[in-house]
């Protein structure tokens, strides 16, 4: 915003310029054409006529810009403004940091720095320091004693943003030096003469500061000027009080050293004491416990004593008995093992008995099962004697070929073999268990 209203003033003075311009082009063409004319006729030429009209035009246009330019105010970061109008007056509200629009010609911005601000006053000549500019103002008070004391002061304080417009109002422009001094100087002077110079110096110093920061913030802020911290640096006493304070000051150094000094010895003096009393007491207090200790330990042994045979005797008996178990235990171990060996033979007597039976029962189921299929072969032979030709063929089935025979049987050699064979066949009880058929060979 800044850099347009700069750009709109830099361009009304162009316009301006620009103006000037022409009108003194213009005189210039007129003056060279009059003393052409005078050195070609000797008379005068006609004049040309300037233009008026372009110029007043130009600067009349520049006007808007300028008047533009003049309407943007500008409030810098840290700042803060007040409208004030040349018809009524200091204008309500506060304009903070950033571009405001104003009315040209008629309204102004004051500005004020509400950041804090410090204000310092120093001991010394007072005229001295006017003599020399930019020097901070002396601060003298006078003490109880009537004595005068130089003072340090420095206080922070800012302005308050929301009592500007009164400020501005009320106020003089030199806020430091026509407001925040006085009221200091004032402060200060009036409590320092209900103080000595020792309080001043060293004992209320604290005191003396807060009093005057109170009353310091308290004027300041019926004027919009609110206190942040009052600080006294420094107190100058006078030389020769000074010098007589140092003195004093050091001979209560050394009173204080002696004094101190004197505790100290007497402090020894009684730790001494306490000490060879607490070593008194400690060889008493040892020699009781050792003694005690003494008769504990022949108490414990005589009451040792007492147990120890007792003890001794249910040893023996324990032993005693743990023999007499183990004795009994052992021939119960025996018995235990002899009637389990008899227990174990009657066992494996019963188990070959049981195992016989199985097996002679087995025997008999096996051949009722024998017998019954033999039975039955013996029916399906009967009925198909063909089958004695399969039966041959089966058992001879790895040292035999098949081959294709007539359906009569005259010339299969089986019909002589089966002659031979059947009563073999016959008188055998499995025939699972048939010997080998030997064929002749041929």
């Amino acid at each position: 915003m800044i850099a347009s209203k700069y750009l709109l003033i830099l361009s009304a003075a162009a316009m301006w310029v620009m103006a000037a311009a022409i009108l003194l082009y213009d005189v210039y063409l007129l003056i060279r054409n009059r003393r052409a004319s005078e050195l070609a006729s000797g008379t005068p030429a006609e004049g040309r006529s300037l233009r008026w009209k372009q110029a007043v035009r130009l600067a009349t246009v520049s006007l808007v810009p300028l008047l533009l330019g003049l309407s943007i105010a500008v409030v810098p970061s840290g700042m803060a403004g007040v409208r004030i109008s040349q018809l009524s007056g200091t204008q309500p509200g506060v304009l903070y940091a950033g571009s405001h629009l104003m009315v040209p010609l008629v309204d102004s911005l004051a500005l004020y720095d509400i950041r804090d601000r410090v204000y310092t006053m120093t001991p010394g000549p007072l005229k001295q320091a006017r003599d020399q500019e930019n020097q901070p103002e002396v601060l003298n008070v006078q003490s109880k004693e009537g004595l005068p004391i130089g003072l340090a002061i420095t206080v922070r304080y800012h302005l308050e943003v929301a009592q500007l417009v009164r400020i501005q109002e009320t106020l003089p422009a030199a806020v430091d030096s026509e407001v925040v001094q006085p009221v200091i100087g004032s402060a200060f002077r009036e409590i320092a003469p209900n103080y000595t110079v020792r309080e001043i110096f060293a004992a209320k110093r604290e005191e003396i500061r807060k009093r005057a920061s109170d009353q310091i913030s308290q004027k300041l802020a019926a004027d919009g000027i609110l206190v942040r911290e009052v600080m006294l640096r420094e107190v100058q006493l006078p030389p020769e009080y000074a010098k007589g304070l140092e003195g004093l000051l050091m001979k209560e150094q050394e009173n204080d050293q002696m004094g101190v000094e004197a505790d100290i010895k007497q402090k020894e003096v009684r730790v001494a004491e306490y000490e060879a009393e607490a070593g008194k007491i400690r060889e008493q207090k040892k020699a009781e416990a050792d003694a005690n200790t003494r008769v504990l330990q022949a108490k414990a042994e005589a009451d040792a004593m007492q147990y120890t045979l007792p003890l001794k005797e249910k040893q023996i008996e324990q032993t005693r008995l743990e023999a007499e178990a183990h004795k009994e235990a052992t021939i119960k171990d025996a018995e235990a093992a002899a009637q389990a060996k008899v227990v174990d033979s009657k066992a494996e007597v019963e188990r070959r008995n049981l195992l016989a039976d199985a097996e002679a029962n087995r025997i008999r189921i096996v051949a009722k099962a024998d017998f019954e299929r033999m039975q039955t072969e013996a029916a399906a032979l009967k009925q198909s004697p063909l089958l004695i030709n399969k039966i041959i063929a089966e058992r001879l089935s790895d040292k035999l070929q098949i081959m294709m025979v007539p359906a009569d049987g005259k010339y299969f050699f089986a019909s002589d073999v089966l002659r031979g064979q059947m009563p073999q066949i016959m008188s055998q009880p499995d025939g699972r268990n048939d010997p080998p058929l030997h064929v002749p060979p041929q």
